[in-house]
């Protein structure tokens, strides 16, 4: 795959890796999907069915352990 600038911004790329990733997904029989997403890309993952989850919770990682 050859990595393309910004200048390729929103030509559907994005949309495309998304929809191919719960194609696999659904193939596996996975149940759920999760992503972290940066806020610009939160929109690209809206439109193909993710949704906020209330039932999501994250721990606070605080820096300094010998893997960050």
């Amino acid at each position: 795959m050859r990595v393309r600038g910004p200048e390729t911004r929103d030509a559907g790329l994005g949309g495309r890796l998304i929809t191919e990733t719960l194609a696999r997904a659904g193939e596996l029989g996975l149940e759920r999907v999760t992503v972290h997403s940066s806020p610009r890309a939160i929109p690209a993952y809206a439109r193909l069915g993710f949704e906020n989850s209330p039932r999501l919770l994250q721990p606070h990682v605080p820096r300094g352990t010998p893997y960050s």
